[in-house]
């Protein structure tokens, strides 16, 4: 029995996950759960580092209190594009911004003023998003450029997280690959294109790859949680690299959708794919595990339906559960009103469910006034959606992938499954429920030798864990709406 523990921090909780290996199938066992609260202060959004950090030796102690000390490895995998700056002393100068800050609103535009944008994806292959790494430093290049002068190391979250434990300093593959800094062609920092927008680069550390063993843990920290010292692994420590891992598929052409409050629907290449087409569609080369490209595509995901959520719980004396509006959601009219849920209304958080009745009533649709109808306007929406990007995927790799595998939390919503396959018209696989945490597992195995490879890890997989098949239903009128969509909804 071969035991491994394994982070998973993800943009609103975190967890410390168990993985036993037995040489056929593994388990997990969830040893410790945490919330990830951002912290507002002063018109800033705080990632709580600190606190974090605690969570992460906490989740130490609480491993060897229910009998597992004997671990044989750790690892922590993140969300992308956010990182820490240290000073020349190792000191972190202050803590994280959360991605969706408003320092980076207008500064795509702005940046590609000084760089054309199709120059910017032709050298790095990076689909734009406001938060992109390249934007934060970009901004602060023009707000606070003492900040970035101070600045010895710039670490993203799992390597930071990784240099409170061990005191390395690097960059990890896939999650530098979220930055949209590295050039496409070498795999290395883009310095020329940082030079051209004015950003400092001095304190960018060297880039790894996944599946390296990459310090041992101090011994302060072994002391403090009792775990002795074992080595911390690099994994794919982007959280998506990591679900990828776990994606069940037993051919190379495959597609996958690591659903939660992101959705990050995309195919795994060998080599990235750069060109006019997928420009136009900007779609992303990320960097996955073993040097593999994840073309994929961000899509706003189940953001839009945890915040309204969120509201209804605040603003009612009974919390309402997701199980509950999903059920009732099921009883509301279908395709009553459709959103584009990429929509720049819906990228900051708060009054959510009248942003969505905001839209519709600005794209002359029937209102949603219920809780029901919301969800199933929102659910419906989304799976729409994956169509739209799926079809845009299959033309930039040039040819039909049979069938999508879902990935992660948003397994759970059987709704979005179902729909999903009608949407598409092909079958839809669900599973494993805890990807990211099982890609964090099967990557930590291979590096210590227990798995030979990712074939080999995804073929663990299939044994270790239940995966559900979903057909589709009535893909005429899914079709119909489709054309709907299509015409009236996206990029509205």
């Amino acid at each position: 029995m071969i035991k491994v523990l394994g982070f998973d921090y993800g943009a609103s909780s975190g967890r410390a996950m168990l993985g036993i290996f037995d040489g056929e199938r593994i388990s997990l066992e969830e040893v410790h759960r945490f919330s990830n609260d951002p912290v507002n202060i002063n018109g800033t959004l705080y990632w709580d580092v600190l606190r974090l950090f605690h969570e992460l030796k906490t989740g130490m102690i609480e491993c060897r209190k229910q009998g597992h000390g004997d671990i044989s490895a750790i690892a922590i995998d993140t969300w992308g594009v956010d990182f820490g700056l240290l000073d020349k002393d190792g000191r972190l100068i202050e803590n994280p911004v959360h991605y969706r800050d408003a320092r980076t609103d207008g500064m795509i535009e702005k940046a590609c003023e000084i760089v054309p944008r199709e120059e910017i994806y032709g050298r790095t292959g990076i689909q734009f998003m406001q938060f992109n790494t390249i934007f934060q430093l970009f901004a602060l290049s023009r707000t606070r450029p003492e900040l970035l002068e101070r600045a010895d190391r710039m670490l993203f979250m799992p390597d930071l997280l990784n240099y409170f434990l061990t005191g390395s300093i690097y960059s990890e593959y896939s999650i530098a690959s979220t930055a949209q800094m590295l050039d496409i062609r070498t795999g290395d920092w883009d310095r020329g294109l940082l030079d051209r927008l004015g950003i400092p680069h001095h304190f960018l550390a060297d880039i790894i790859d996944g599946g390296n063993a990459v310090g041992i843990l101090k011994p302060g920290i072994c002391e403090e949680t009792g775990i002795g010292p074992v080595p911390v692994i690099a994994v794919a420590a982007h959280d998506t690299g990591s679900a990828v891992i776990s994606a069940p598929a037993e051919t190379d052409n495959f597609a996958f959708l690591s659903s939660g409050t992101w959705s990050l629907l995309g195919t795994e290449l060998k080599k990235p794919i750069v060109n006019e087409k997928a420009a136009g569609l900007d779609y992303s080369n990320e960097r996955g595990f073993n040097r593999t490209i994840r073309l994929l595509k961000n899509i706003m995901g189940l953001w839009i339906y945890q915040d309204c959520r969120r509201q209804w719980n605040r603003e009612e004396e009974t919390e309402v559960s997701f199980d509950e509006l999903e059920l009732a959601a099921r009883e509301a009219g279908p395709f009553r009103s459709l959103i584009d849920v990429d929509n720049d209304m819906f990228y900051h958080h708060g009054r959510m469910p009248e942003k969505v009745q905001e839209f519709c009533k600005n794209t002359g649709q029937p209102v949603p006034e219920t809780k029901p109808q919301i969800v199933r306007c929102i659910m419906e929406s989304l799976a729409l959606k994956y169509r739209y990007v799926f079809e845009g995927l299959e033309e930039v790799v040039g040819r039909r992938i049979p069938d999508l595998h879902i990935v992660g939390g948003g397994c759970r919503n059987m709704m979005i499954s179902r729909f999903t396959a009608s949407a598409l018209g092909r079958t839809v696989t669900t599973g494993p429920v805890e990807a990211t945490a099982a890609g964090n597992v099967i990557a930590q195995l291979i590096a210590l030798g227990h798995i030979k490879d990712m074939a080999h890890g995804r073929e663990v997989i299939r044994r270790s864990f239940e995966i559900r098949e979903f057909k589709p239903e009535d893909p005429e009128k899914w079709n119909e709406v489709y054309g709907y969509f299509i015409n009236n909804i996206v990029g509205r």
